[in-house]
């Protein structure tokens, strides 16, 4: 077997969040999570693609240090994002307090931060609509359409930059 000498020889270091020199290419290896593991805020946690540090391996070295801009929506989904994650977390990790404690956090600044979202903007998707006298999903205007002008139903801003820009009826 190819290689079988070099798996014996290598020692894995945990919470380190690196692959070990050893580990062979083309298979997969993940660090097991640490209990209590240090957390990258939400929105950091949607860029960087995990909200654990200890489970951030850029590939190849290429790490995405980008922002997303600052609008409700992104918000929005950065905090479905941490949700989801910790829900994973807790999957595995009942006993961690501190990150159920966060997780409930979370899901009450989701589910007010969505309240008001619509409040403003309309649905965000077709469930949105149950508790209305009529289904208004396919009301103007879409999604993406809405960030950032309140109260104007034809405000146009399709690559989420933060300006606005009018568009007739």
């Amino acid at each position: 077997m190819h290689g079988s000498n070099n798996a014996r020889n290598c020692t894995l270091q945990t919470g380190e969040g690196r692959l070990p020199a050893c580990a062979p290419l083309a298979v997969p290896f993940v660090p097991f999570q640490q209990e209590q593991p240090q957390k990258y805020e939400a929105r950091k946690g949607l860029v960087r693609g995990t909200l654990f540090p200890g489970l951030d391996l850029p590939f190849m070295d290429m790490v995405n240090t980008g922002e997303l801009p600052d609008t409700p929506l992104h918000e929005l989904q950065a905090l479905g994002f941490a949700i989801q994650e910790l829900a994973l977390y807790l999957d595995t990790h009942r006993e961690d307090t501190d990150a159920l404690e966060l997780y409930r956090a979370y899901q009450e600044l989701h589910r007010n931060g969505l309240k008001e979202y619509e409040k403003t903007y309309g649905p965000l998707s077709h469930q949105s609509t149950a508790g209305s006298d009529r289904y208004a999903w396919l009301d103007d205007p879409w999604p993406w359409e809405y960030t950032p002008c309140p109260g104007k139903r034809r405000c146009q801003d399709p690559k989420m930059t933060g300006k606005c820009e009018m568009k007739e009826a």
